[in-house]
């Protein structure tokens, strides 16, 4: 494929990394609004809530059989149109049980369009032999503090109604534009690699498959290194949903913090954790795959300590920044490397994986915290970042550049 032709690709696939986010995060900053306006308690809200969920992880298997039979740039451009439509749904409904069954159908298109892009990315990871994959998902974490932040803007002066269906026009428009460009452009073939001197075939590991490559060809290591994979994916995105849900409350419970700067410290985690993404690539570039997860890993079970024990609110936050920071890189390469070894299968495999993870976090640290303390569940975030390090020096190989 010619290089111009890899930077649309590029751009193409940025623009719908950066939609997932504004999409998703403009929906969270409605969910008190749609809760009065269905009238829901908290525990049918909660229900209602695990409809993104429960349509996410099952449509994620699903999907990456649709990548290999249609193409991962056909699949992402429907999900695309699926995800802008779907966010529109929630205001239309007046009861917890309605609600659940269109965030069902929004979760479905969520996990959908995260499978694709994720492998139609690895796909050009492949051709440009860079490790591009962080930049991907810091067009997602920056996508979603603009959501975020325009959706806490407008909570006052616009209806979840009006909001909404503005993200459904706008999300229809990018992806009318950027899935064109999609459409247009045919999934690039991994790089050559210059031939060395005589060697050994490749380990299994070391391959990687086109997308077309039809799951009875994965040997048993294949498959149990995609599973490793998305076992370091669901480590880090514990983290990230745990500190979602639980920062907040942790600064101004334990730390008497203020409303507003408890706010704060989900925003320091994601403003460090989008500067890491950016940043990633030069990062991995530099130290490689391995160092890269290990390193992470490491500065994350560091910084979450600092967050969860510390006895001021400035040490928590910068706490946070640094988890951030440590985190930020380690699920792009997990997808990347599961993408590279098993194709669209590989990267639903790590992704279900990781969405798990991010699902098992804040209940998870629900329960620690009653039968302990909140800051001490909270270091299971730290702990869990640990064996996500000490599970990519085991794979190393596997990571290798």
């Amino acid at each position: 494929m010619p290089g111009d032709d890899l930077i649309r690709l590029r751009i193409a696939l940025t623009a719908f990394f950066a939609l997932d986010g504004f999409i998703f995060a403009g929906w969270v900053v409605r969910i008190p609004a749609i809760k009065a306006q269905t009238g829901a308690s908290a525990s049918a809200l909660g229900l209602a809530l695990l409809g993104v969920s429960a349509g996410a992880v099952i449509t994620m298997t699903l999907t990456g059989r649709l990548c290999r039979r249609f193409g991962s740039h056909p699949v992402t451009v429907a999900c695309g149109v699926l995800l802008s439509l779907s966010v529109a749904l929630p205001p239309l409904t007046h009861s917890a049980p309605a609600l659940g069954a269109v965030l069902l159908v929004f979760g479905a298109a969520y996990g959908g369009i995260n499978v694709a892009f994720n492998s139609a990315a690895v796909d050009l990871v492949a051709a440009l032999r860079r490790p591009i994959m962080p930049s991907f998902h810091g067009a997602f974490s920056l996508g979603g503090m603009v959501g975020a932040g325009l959706g806490g803007l407008v909570a006052g002066s616009l209806s979840p109604a009006r909001h909404l269906f503005g993200l459904t026009v706008t999300g229809l428009l990018v992806t009318a534009v950027a899935g064109r460009a999609l459409l247009r452009l045919d999934p690039p073939a991994p790089a050559p690699t210059p031939a060395p001197a005589p060697a050994p075939a490749p380990a299994p590991a070391d391959r990687i498959p086109r997308e077309g490559l039809a799951p009875h060809r994965l040997d048993s290591r294949t498959r149990t290194l995609v599973i490793v994979f998305g076992l370091i994916a669901l480590c880090t995105a514990y983290g990230e949903g745990a500190l979602a849900d639980w920062g907040a409350l942790h600064l101004e419970q334990d730390l008497d913090a203020h409303p507003g700067v408890a706010a704060a410290g989900y925003s320091c985690f994601a403003l460090a954790m989008t500067i890491g993404r950016l940043s990633g690539t030069t990062l991995l570039e530099r130290l490689g795959r391995t160092r890269t997860v290990v390193a992470g890993g490491g500065t994350a079970a560091v910084g979450m300590l600092l967050g969860a024990l510390a006895p001021s609110v400035w040490a928590a936050l910068l706490g946070f920044a640094i988890t951030g920071l440590g985190l930020a890189n380690i699920f792009p390469v997990a997808v990347e490397r599961a993408g590279a070894l098993a194709g669209p299968s590989g990267v639903a495999t790590a992704s279900t994986l990781g969405y798990g993870g991010m699902l098992l976090g804040p209940p998870a640290i629900g329960f620690m915290a009653d039968w302990f303390s909140l800051p001490a569940a909270l270091t299971s975030v730290a702990v869990l970042a640990a064996v996500a390090a000490v599970i990519g020096f085991g794979t190393r190989r596997a990571t290798a550049n």
